[in-house]
Formats: structure tokens, C-alpha cells, sequence
């Protein structure tokens, strides 16, 4: 089980050049990629693409590749559309504070100076290639750590839901014998009006067994806990299965607390939902 939470950084390291990577996972619903890559290494942004999904299922990815070159022909740049948008932006500044901006206010802006040298992009591509499968490999050790500590707590809140079911299933006498009582009680009311008809009687019969009975909610809460258990086991990305599989238990759960006449059970759905609310917020940390 992976978290969707993880940082790692590796480095490239040669007497011409160095590629560092840096990696933050955040918690998200879907794969959404935020990218800071070196301009000279920008034409491999479709395979580090590649190479991020196939790593992570979901979740937001914040990569960062710096290219530093300390041998070669390095020539500087000015992106002229850019240092155009931040003049802009200064003007708007200086005319509503009347605060003029400095040199070192452009010189520290990204992208104003883009670094290049003469070397065609493809002597990085090994290279890069390598310290980004680097990176990913540790961040996925750092999400297996943050991952077992997430199944172990869905692992416990899994077996509060098995006894709190078991609990419920234990009164099915008691419950039968409350049922039984009603229905006799309704059908001893039903009995003294003489218009009433052999249909009118198995009608509400039928309707009091639908309100009282759990024994189909009982059996579909049985399927989705073995279910529930065998995705903790499964080496793959279960977080939105799981996700969907504690709002079906919820369901149910709640239509046994409509049906509910009994307090014992009644205080036990109660825990049941608050259960199931603790899945769900520990779900939202898996891929």
C-alpha cells in the first residue's frame, strides 16, 4: 500500500555537469503533474511524463530538475516576452505605490536569463534518465514507509467494523422475536376489521417485513468487509476502490439504523458510521 505523501531527491553528479531532481507528493483525487524543468532539458518533458505516471497512480506531483554545466560555452539569454510581462507588471506596481522597481528585482526573477551552452540536449539524456528513475525508486520507498502505517490503521478500523457487524448479527433472535411480536400485534389489529381483504392483509405484512428486516443488509455489509480486506492485501493502487467500497458500507449501515428498534444495535451503528468516516479519512492518503 503507497501513501500519496512522500519527498525524495537524488543528484547527477560529473566534472562537466550536474542534474539534480527533487519529488513532493501531495494528497489529491486525481494525477495532477506540476513541473520546474531546466530549459535545456525541456524537449524530455513527454518521457518525464511517462515516467511519473507509470510511478504514481495519483496524487500531486511537484518535480523539479535543475541543470547546472560547469564546463562548455555558456552563453546567457534574455527571454524578452517575459522581461516584457515583468515591466508590465513593475509599472502597475510603481504607478499604484509609487515604489520604482530595482535591476535586482528582474535579476531575480526565473526565466528573465535562461542559461544555455553548446552542448545538444541528448548529452544529458542518460543521465537524466537515470537520476529521475533514481528519485522516483526513493520516493516510492518513502510512500511504502508512510504506507504500511496507514494499513495498519485501515487493517484496525477493518476489525472494529467485523465486531460491530458480528455484535449485530448476534441479536438477529432478538430482532426475529421483536418482528414476530409486531407482526402479531398488526395482524390481530388487521383481523378486526371484517372489509379487510386476504391481499390487503399480505400487503402490510410485506411492508413490515421490508421496515424491520436487516438479514440483505447484514449479508452485502458481510461481502464488502471481505472485499474491504482483500484490496488492504492487494500490491496495486486500491485508494479509489476502497473509496467507493466504504461509502456502499455506509449505506447500508444507515438503512440498518433506519430499521433499527433496539438500542443495543442502535448504539453500535453508531460507532459503525463514525468507523467508517475513519476509513474514509485515512483512505484519502492512498494512492
Amino acid at each position: 500500500m503507497l501513501s500519496m505523501t512522500g519527498y525524495a531527491e537524488a543528484t547527477h553528479e560529473e566534472n562537466a555537469f550536474s542534474i539534480s531532481v527533487t519529488i513532493k507528493s501531495y494528497n489529491s483525487r486525481y494525477l495532477e503533474l506540476s513541473k520546474n524543468i531546466a530549459y535545456a532539458l525541456g524537449k524530455y518533458e513527454s518521457e518525464i511524463d511517462a515516467l511519473l505516471r507509470k510511478s504514481c497512480a495519483r496524487g500531486h506531483i511537484d518535480l523539479s530538475v535543475k541543470l547546472k554545466v560547469y564546463e562548455g560555452n555558456t552563453t546567457i539569454k534574455v527571454d524578452h516576452s517575459r522581461l516584457d510581462a515583468y515591466t508590465k507588471a513593475f509599472s502597475e506596481v510603481r504607478d499604484k505605490s509609487g515604489v520604482s522597481p530595482l535591476f535586482s528585482d528582474y535579476i531575480l526573477r526565473d526565466g528573465i536569463l535562461v542559461e544555455s551552452d553548446e552542448k545538444d540536449s541528448d548529452f544529458y539524456h542518460e543521465a537524466l534518465i537515470s537520476v529521475l528513475t533514481e528519485a522516483l525508486e526513493k520516493l516510492k520507498k518513502e510512500k511504502e514507509r508512510e504506507g504500511q502505517g496507514t494499513y495498519n490503521d485501515l487493517k484496525r478500523l477493518g476489525e472494529e467494523l467485523s465486531d460491530a457487524v458480528s455484535f449485530i448479527s448476534s441479536k438477529s433472535d432478538e430482532m426475529t422475536e421483536y418482528f414476530r411480536s409486531v407482526i402479531n400485534q398488526r395482524y390481530e389489529e388487521l383481523m378486526q376489521d371484517k372489509k379487510l381483504d386476504d391481499d390487503r392483509m399480505m400487503s402490510e405484512i410485506a411492508l413490515l417485513i421490508v421496515k424491520y428486516s436487516i438479514n440483505e443488509e447484514l449479508k452485502r455489509l458481510g461481502v464488502h468487509l471481505k472485499e474491504y480486506f482483500r484490496l488492504l492485501e492487494e500490491n496495486a493502487p486500491v485508494g479509489k476502490r476502497l473509496d467507493f467500497l466504504s461509502q456502499e458500507m455506509n449505506r447500508e449501515v444507515n438503512t440498518i439504523g433506519s430499521k433499527s428498534q433496539m438500542a443495543s444495535i442502535s448504539s453500535h451503528v453508531v460507532m459503525l458510521k463514525d468507523t467508517i468516516e475513519n476509513i474514509r479519512e485515512q483512505i484519502r492518503n492512498i494512492e
